[in-house]
C-alpha cells in the first residue's frame, strides 16, 4: 500500500519553502513532487483528467447501449407495427426504428456516461486541477505511513489551504 499526502499552498515561495523543509527533514526527493507553474503539471504527475475519463466512460457505455438501442427500437417497431415511412415497407420501418433506438442509445451513453463520468469519475483530481489552474501549488509526498505523518507535521507549519492524506492499495 502507498500513502499519499497532498497539500495545497497558495504561492510559489510558500511551496518552495515547504519543499526545502521536507528535504531538510531527510525525506527523499524521489518521494516529493511539486506541482504548479514552473514545476510538474497535473498530467505529468498523473492526476486523472476528468474529460478523458468522461469520454472513456461514454465510449464504454456506447458499446452496450447502441446495439441494445437498435434491438429495442427494432422490437418496438415490430410490436407496434408503426409505419413511419410508408415508402420503406415493413422491414425498412423496423430497421429505421432500430436506427432511432441506436441513436437513443448513443445519446444515453454520451449524456449519462459522459456527464456522470465528468462529475464523478475524477474523484478528487478535478478540485486539485482547478487549484493548479488558479495558480496554486501542490506538494505531494508519496511514502509509508511514518514519513507521511512526519511530512504532515512539517507542511502544517506553512499553513496550507488544505492537506489531505490518501491510501492506495496496490
Amino acid at each position: 500500500m502507498k500513502n499519499y499526502l497532498i497539500a495545497v499552498l497558495s504561492d510559489r515561495i510558500q511551496a518552495e519553502e515547504a519543499y526545502t523543509a521536507l528535504e531538510k527533514a531527510n525525506i527523499a526527493t524521489e518521494q516529493i513532487s511539486l506541482l504548479g507553474k514552473g514545476y510538474k503539471t497535473a498530467d505529468e504527475f498523473g492526476l486523472i483528467d476528468p474529460n478523458q475519463q468522461a469520454k472513456k466512460r461514454a465510449i464504454q457505455m456506447a458499446y452496450w447501449l447502441v446495439p441494445f438501442g437498435f434491438a429495442g427500437g427494432y422490437a418496438f417497431n415490430l410490436a407496434t407495427g408503426y409505419n413511419l415511412f410508408p415508402w420503406a415497407g415493413s422491414l425498412g420501418n423496423h430497421i429505421i426504428g432500430g436506427i432511432f433506438g441506436a441513436i437513443g442509445g448513443a445519446m444515453g451513453s454520451f449524456f449519462v456516461g459522459g456527464g456522470v463520468g465528468l462529475s464523478v469519475g475524477s474523484g478528487d483530481a478535478l478540485p486539485y486541477r482547478n487549484r493548479l489552474n488558479a495558480g496554486k501549488y501542490l506538494i505531494v509526498v508519496e511514502s509509508n505511513e511514518t514519513i507521511k505523518n512526519k511530512a504532515t507535521e512539517i507542511i502544517r507549519q506553512f499553513n496550507p489551504e488544505s492537506i489531505q492524506g490518501y491510501l492506495q492499495e496496490d
